[in-house]
């Protein structure tokens, strides 16, 4: 039986940078096996069907393909629709409130500590704030990712060190959410 999973690569097509054609994304994962291939935006997103239960080893294969056929490595992490929808469901902000672009998702790739964000004076940072899942964080930010100095605190590497994470606004949340559907 078949699942269906985004895929969500880091740091991609970002000023010119690392580029990935969607294109060649879909053929890339249809040459790996997989099904139902679609991409979503220029920023790393790709749904697909595959029968193998395992994240991990469908996001080493194709970080493996892509810098095989890009010459870069890129960071990716698989996750099944389920899970994708949970993580819609679980926010903590009023999403149906709020502008697609105020709010925010970072997948990481392993389970989130809180301990790691006990030095970070939250408070310092409103109306901007941040909640955490258990592979996910979830940031309400009213004047964009860009301009949010919460992100970028967020952001340090001591706060990050030994986790991958990749961020999506709640626009493409909901759209990854609703292309895997089973």
């Amino acid at each position: 039986m078949s699942t269906m999973y985004a895929a969500l690569l880091r740091g991609i097509n970002v000023g010119g940078h690392r580029k990935v054609p969607m294109a060649e994304l879909r053929t890339l994962l249809t040459e790996l096996g997989h099904g139902d291939v679609a991409t979503y935006l220029q920023s790393g997103n790709a749904v697909f069907s595959s029968a193998s239960g395992d994240e991990t080893t469908l996001a080493a294969e194709l970080e493996k393909a892509i810098e095989s056929q890009f010459g870069f490595a890129v960071s990716c992490l698989v996750r099944p629709g389920p899970y994708l929808a949970a993580v819609a469901d679980a926010c903590p902000f009023p999403a149906a409130e709020l502008e697609g672009k105020q709010l925010h998702v970072t997948y990481f790739d392993g389970p989130v500590d809180p301990a790691r964000f006990a030095g970070l004076d939250a408070a310092a940072f409103r109306p901007e704030e941040f909640r955490l899942g258990e592979r996910e964080l979830y940031l309400y930010a009213p004047e964009g990712l860009g301009r949010s100095k919460l992100a970028e605190a967020l952001a340090r590497p001591a706060l990050n060190k030994g986790l991958i994470g990749t961020t999506r606004n709640w626009n493409t949340v909901v759209k990854l959410v609703e292309m895997t559907r089973d």
